[in-house]
C-alpha cells in the first residue's frame, strides 16, 4: 500500500487504516461477532499495509481493546501504529450531544490519567502510538483535559496525542498546551461538514486527519435498502439517517456512488473510500470491517485514483436527510 506519515513528523502508515469498533460494539448482532475472524482481519490489515489500527476504551466497553491486544501478539505490535481513545463512557443518562446513543463525555484529568493505564494493560503494550481525546467535555476546561493527555506523552505511555470531533478553535487551544498530531472526525459522502474548516486547517498545519465512518456506517456500500435490513440490536436503528423515510431519500447518494463505480470498474465501497482519501494528502480514512473479503476490498481502494470528472460527480451528490445522531 502507498504510505504517508501520521502528521508532519509522525510514523509511516498506510494511506488507509482499520477501525476496529464494529468487531466488538454497536453494529450487527452480538451473537454474530467472531473474535477469531476479527483477529485475522487485524493481522491481515497489517500485512496488507493498513498499519494504523484504531480502537477505544468505550468500545465494548473495554472488550475491543482486549481483542486488538490479542491480535497484536506475536510480533504484530511492532508493525502496527496503534491508536486508542479516552473520554466517553457508557451510561443510561441522556446521550452527550454529538455522540452515539448511550454515551456520555468524561474529560476529567483524573479519569484520563487512570484510563491510559487500563488501555495499556488491555492492549498488552507499554505505549500507544496515538492517544485521542474521544470528545471534548464541555464540563471540563479543555486545557485541563489536554494537560492530562500531554502527561501520558511525558510519561512515555503515548507517543503522540490527538482530538476527535473537535472544532478549529478547540484544536488551536489544545495546541497552545501541547502539540496536536491528529484529528479524528466523521467524513464521508454523506457527512462533509469538516471539509470547510477542520480538514483545511489540518492540511495547512501538518496534522493528520483521520475520517471515521468513511463508508457512511456501511450505507454507502449499498448494503442497506430498507430499515428492516438492519439487525435487531444494531445501533444504527436509533440514528436518524437510517429511519425509513430518510433512508429511502438517502439512497440517491448511494446511486450516485454506484454510477461512478460502474464508470471506473470498482465497487461502491471502493469509490466512497477513494473520494474520502482524495480530500487531502493528510487524510487517512479508517474504515471498519469484520471480514477478510471486505478488508481486501477496502485496502484495494488505496490504488483507485478518481478523475476530476468522477470527483465532481461525487461532490455533487445530494445532501443527506437526517442528522448524524
Amino acid at each position: 500500500m502507498r504510505t504517508t506519515t501520521l502528521g508532519t513528523n509522525g510514523p509511516e502508515v498506510g494511506v488507509i487504516g482499520l477501525g476496529c469498533m464494529g468487531m466488538s460494539y454497536a453494529y450487527d448482532m452480538q451473537a454474530e461477532r467472531d473474535d477469531e475472524t476479527a483477529v485475522s482481519v487485524i493481522r491481515g490489515a497489517i500485512g496488507l499495509g493498513a498499519t494504523l489500527i484504531d480502537t477505544a476504551d468505550v468500545y465494548g466497553p473495554y472488550t475491543n481493546e482486549e481483542l486488538v491486544g490479542r491480535a497484536l501478539r506475536g510480533g504484530f505490535r511492532e508493525q502496527a501504529v496503534l491508536s486508542t481513545k479516552v473520554g466517553l463512557e457508557i451510561s443510561n443518562a441522556a446521550p452527550a450531544a454529538g455522540t452515539m446513543p448511550g454515551l456520555v463525555k468524561n474529560g476529567r484529568p483524573e479519569h484520563i490519567r487512570e484510563s491510559i493505564d487500563g488501555s495499556l494493560r488491555r492492549l498488552g503494550t507499554d505505549h500507544v502510538d496515538l492517544y485521542i481525546l474521544h470528545r471534548v467535555d464541555p464540563q471540563v476546561p479543555l486545557e485541563e483535559s489536554w494537560g492530562a493527555m500531554a502527561q501520558a506523552v511525558q510519561d512515555g505511555k503515548a507517543r503522540a496525542i490527538g482530538l476527535s470531533e473537535a472544532s478549529v478553535e478547540q484544536i488551536q487551544l489544545a495546541q497552545s498546551v501541547h502539540p496536536v498530531t491528529a484529528v479524528q472526525s466523521e467524513l464521508s459522502l454523506w457527512t462533509r461538514d469538516r471539509l470547510s474548516d477542520v480538514v483545511p486547517y489540518c492540511e495547512a498545519n501538518g496534522l493528520a486527519f483521520l475520517p471515521f465512518s468513511p463508508l457512511g456506517r456501511g450505507f454507502l456500500t449499498g448494503r442497506f435498502t430498507s430499515f428492516e435490513d438492519l439487525p435487531a440490536d444494531d445501533m444504527r436503528r436509533r440514528l436518524p439517517r437510517f429511519q425509513q423515510e430518510n433512508l429511502r431519500t438517502n439512497l440517491a447518494i448511494v446511486q450516485r456512488v454506484r454510477d461512478v463505480a460502474e464508470r471506473v470498474g470498482a465497487t461502491p465501497g471502493q469509490v466512497a473510500l477513494a473520494w474520502v482519501a482524495a480530500q487531502g494528502r493528510r487524510v487517512i480514512p479508517i474504515p471498519g470491517t469484520k471480514t477478510p473479503k471486505h478488508l481486501r476490498e477496502n485496502v484495494a481502494a488505496a490504488d483507485l485514483m478518481l478523475s476530476d470528472e468522477d470527483l465532481a460527480m461525487l461532490d455533487n451528490a445530494p445532501q443527506p436527510e437526517g442528522s448524524r445522531y
